[in-house]
């Protein structure tokens, strides 16, 4: 939700700031990359501290980043509040968040409670434009970071309502080692697929190193566990069919809803030249399809079971994908795209609704803590891969769009690069639909480039969909004891 809200506040946060939009991207992205690398420390953590414990921590920190943020004088500042303190703060609340609940309830509720958590990451995404746009045009960016202070204070006076649970650890059993590895293979990941859509080679290269360092990270912790030490990350919890079908399932289905809700916002704003609050309103039947199916899943899972809930789920995502397909044209209208978005929606919200407790639910009460560091870990790799993927699958499909648009409509100059570069810059230049309207073949080659780009991103995420729906059939159902 932060990013996506702060994308449509782009402007002015850029003005009063008197900064960049490169420095405010660079801000967001360093949000999820210091999210993303704390995470299985703060795992670890809450067996040492305890799990409330560090849950008002992430809490109270987190109040400090957003009230720094929101009071802001420059972009450096807006850097130390939002993307550094909150990002620490958000890597120790999120595992604990899960674990708590997991450590709290059972059965039915736990589904329950579970699925409140599985889909309110992707809700607030989801909303994220919508809140987004009230904020930008009729207040300030302030104000979202203001709301989140409220909220804050709100979990801080209910503090006493939280179970507590005591540490099982203590601070000589941390492994220091282990998590400077990890958290360097983490940052290499993460800050890898940031940028794919800068320089993809360099990139790759970068997620290379980090994949190692990770595999090295696995190594030392294997060695560590077999010599008796207690290893930051238990490496036998990934013998669980579950917890690694579940967390893979989870990070594709968070690719797969921010990468398509980055692709149609961009479409919004830069082709139908939207608000940010008429963005987000045609954005909102995704999140109203997510909230409701997503509420109806624990009860359905219990009579119908979570593997063939999240399979109709993943299907029924597929299906909104396929139908996006065919809707982004120069003439598309905020109507045309809803219902859509809806059905998309309302797959995901089966298949998120149901990811965490489906990965956790084999898992013995020991391992709760470091398994609710992976799921979380999961989900914030999904988070960062889709806006950066999906980037790069929208430049594929517009460059294989202006081949198809000039070999319709200039077939005089198919397979001529000069010409079709000329197109590429033309493209690049248009600040509005307007500014073509007076020239027909124009509007021609952009509408079919438009189709082509759009429905490119489109069939690639109903690909990923349907690799969620291929992992959902691995899934096993609850072992007894």
């Amino acid at each position: 939700m932060k990013q996506l809200r702060n994308i449509l506040g782009f402007h002015s946060l850029v003005a009063d700031l008197n900064t960049d939009v490169g420095t405010i991207q660079m801000t967001m992205s360093f949000y999820t990359l210091i999210t993303a690398a704390f995470m299985l420390l703060s795992a670890k953590l809450q067996d040492i501290v305890g799990k409330k414990k560090l849950f008002l921590i992430g809490t109270a920190l987190y109040g400090l980043g957003t009230f720094t943020a929101a009071i802001s004088s420059s972009a450096l500042m807006l850097f130390i509040g939002w993307a550094a303190i909150e990002g620490v703060a958000g890597a120790l609340m999120l595992p604990a968040t899960v674990s708590i609940i997991s450590g709290t309830y059972s059965g039915e509720r736990r589904t329950v409670a579970l699925a409140i958590v599985g889909v309110m990451g992707a809700s607030a995404a989801a909303v994220g434009p919508l809140f987004g746009g009230v904020m930008t045009t009729f207040l300030s960016w302030r104000y979202g970071f203001a709301c989140e202070l409220v909220i804050v204070f709100i979990i801080l006076i209910l503090r006493n309502r939280i179970p507590d649970f005591a540490p099982t650890e203590s601070r000589s059993d941390l492994d220091i080692t282990g998590s400077i590895i990890s958290f360097i293979g983490l940052v290499l990941l993460v800050l890898g697929i940031l940028s794919l859509s800068k320089d993809i080679t360099s990139s790759v290269v970068v997620i290379v190193l980090g994949l190692i360092a990770l595999a090295l990270f696995a190594f030392y912790e294997v060695k560590r566990k077999r010599k008796g030490d207690v290893p930051l990350l238990d490496m036998d919890l990934f013998k669980d069919r579950n917890l690694r079908v579940g967390t893979l399932v989870m990070l594709l289905a968070y690719l797969s809803m921010g990468g398509a809700l980055f692709a149609i916002s961009l479409f919004l704003q830069s082709v139908l030249q939207l608000n940010a609050f008429d963005t987000g309103l045609t954005t909102l039947p995704l999140t109203i399809g997510l909230l409701i199916f997503a509420i109806a899943a624990p009860s359905l899972a219990a009579k119908i079971g979570h593997k063939k809930l999240m399979a109709i789920g993943s299907i029924i995502a597929i299906i909104g994908c396929l139908i996006l397909s065919y809707q982004f044209r120069l003439n598309t209208s905020m109507l045309d795209l809803m219902p859509g978005l809806f059905v998309l929606g309302a797959g995901l919200g089966f298949a998120m609704a149901l990811s965490v407790d489906v990965a956790l639910i084999n898992i013995p009460k020991e391992g709760q803590n470091n398994a609710s560091g992976i799921t979380s870990t999961g989900q914030s790799l999904g988070e960062s891969m889709g806006t950066a993927i999906i980037g790069i699958i929208l430049i594929l499909g517009f460059m294989g769009g202006i081949s198809h648009a000039v070999d319709v409509y200039a077939p005089d100059h198919s397979g001529d690069p000069q010409y079709e570069q000329g197109i590429y810059d033309y493209f690049q230049k248009v600040g509005s639909i307007n500014d073509i309207k007076s020239d027909n073949l124009v509007m021609n080659i952009v509408d079919s480039i438009l189709q082509d780009a759009m429905a490119f991103v489109m069939h690639v995420t109903a690909i990923l969909m349907g690799i969620v729906f291929l992992l959902i059939l691995r899934l096993e159902g609850k072992k007894t004891p």
